[in-house]
């Protein structure tokens, strides 16, 4: 069994980190999971949260507002709309990033004046944008 398995984490402005990777943690739309070398093949959306690898080089945390998974025995690849190294992640980013959180709820409500899918998809991606914040330490929304 292969001790290591590589990961890529990728955002639309650049590649975040590829390393070789003991496990990676991912905050699922489904739920939190942590993936190793030898895991299922998995595609899975992302939830805003926290995305956490270990590796030779230690342990790293990147902020992800959403995105994809896929998770192949012998590689881990994360597409991710928007991912910030934790060191990178400032009270002032924290609170544009649930700002336009806020916006989209606003907007969705607006536009679907209410209905149920849609503006309760959009009040979970606010809410589990403050708790990723709490969870890194800057709460205060």
């Amino acid at each position: 069994m292969a001790d290591t398995v590589q990961f890529d984490l990728v955002s639309p402005e650049r590649l975040l980190t590829s390393v070789q990777a003991r496990e990676v943690q991912i905050p699922g739309a489904e739920g939190d999971l942590t993936a190793m070398p030898e895991h299922s093949p998995l595609i899975t959306t992302l939830r805003p949260g926290v995305v956490r690898v270990t590796s030779s080089e230690g342990e790293q945390e990147f902020a992800v507002t959403g995105g994809f998974a896929e998770i192949n025995p012998d590689s881990i690849s994360i597409l991710a709309e928007r991912a910030i190294p934790r060191g990178d992640l400032t009270q002032e980013t924290f609170k544009e990033l649930v700002d336009d959180a806020r916006a989209r709820l606003e907007k969705t409500r607006e536009t679907f004046q209410n209905e149920p899918g849609p503006v309760d998809d959009a009040a979970k991606l606010l809410s589990d944008m403050v708790a990723m914040g709490e969870h890194m330490g800057l709460s205060g929304y």
